[in-house]
């Protein structure tokens, strides 16, 4: 009986092993390649005026090159030493904190967590900014996500909807399409309802946009009929993501801007 228990220890030990060794662990499969930046991007209007004004400000040779300090160390103290250093001139960085990058900062605490200071996402409608990332070769540390713009539904706590954007298909029918495929946010009333303001902005563009700066977004879905539901739905959560500000302090300049950028650029938003 001894000799039986000690054999059946052995076979228990040896499968025990077998089971935890490293060994017998099959190696994790590789991350899946990240999506390419869309080829549509850099053949926009907006995207080939930005590289041009940065081709423009790196061919210019100062006679006397400046000193200059820029105050914040944020992405936007980054980029401006960056294009003054492209410029000829000098540049020093003054930042507060121990770290660079403001609301786009990282970085790893004392525990080895990793610790955001922001939302790091950025749209296909930023020109300079994708043009900063080519010029920077940093491009391909983007993660491109599917096309799609998805929203909280206030109505149902923990459920989101989408708007899909259909691949390959040009700008702005693939906003329309986006559009009218989604009926959980959005009745069919309330997509007619929405035509008569946003008209305009297709029709006129930029400069239907600017006359509406004096207009806050409520201001403007009265003066348009706007239902309720597209405010509470749709226009608070775009004034929140873009400024965090509330509908009646926000301009509809804001808003329009940005959705006419959505709608013109296949790849924008």
């Amino acid at each position: 009986a001894t000799m039986t228990m000690a054999v059946l220890r052995l076979v228990l030990l040896c499968l025990c092993v077998h089971v935890t060794s490293p060994l017998s662990t099959p190696p994790p499969s590789p991350p899946p390649p990240r999506p390419p930046t869309p080829s549509r991007i850099k053949t926009t209007r907006n995207y080939l005026e930005a590289a041009a004004l940065s081709s423009k400000l790196a061919s210019n040779s100062p006679a006397a090159p400046k000193s200059v300090a820029v105050i914040g160390g944020g992405l936007s103290g980054l980029a401006c030493a960056k294009y003054l250093a492209d410029a000829g001139h000098v540049p020093t960085v003054y930042e507060a904190r121990k770290v660079l990058g403001g609301k786009v900062s990282a970085w790893k605490d004392s525990d080895g967590d990793w610790i955001e200071t922001g939302l790091h996402i950025f749209f296909g409608a930023y020109p300079n900014m994708m043009n900063l990332f080519s010029e920077l070769k940093i491009e391909d540390r983007l993660q491109w996500k599917p096309h799609r713009m998805t929203f909280a539904m206030q109505q149902y706590p923990g459920r989101f909807t989408s708007f899909d954007f259909p691949p390959n298909v040009p700008a702005p029918l693939n906003m329309a399409a986006a559009i009218l495929g989604n009926n959980d946010m959005l009745s069919l009333l309330d997509k007619v309802a929405m035509v008569p303001g946003l008209l305009p902005m297709l029709l006129e563009g930029q400069d239907f946009i600017d006359r509406q700066d004096e207009k806050s977004v409520s201001e403007f879905m009265e003066e348009y009929n706007m239902p309720s539901s597209v405010r509470t739905e749709l226009f608070i959560a775009m004034g929140k993501a873009l400024d965090f500000v509330d509908p009646d302090k926000l301009s509809m300049t804001v808003i329009l801007t940005a959705m006419n950028r959505f709608i013109n650029e296949a790849d924008g938003s």
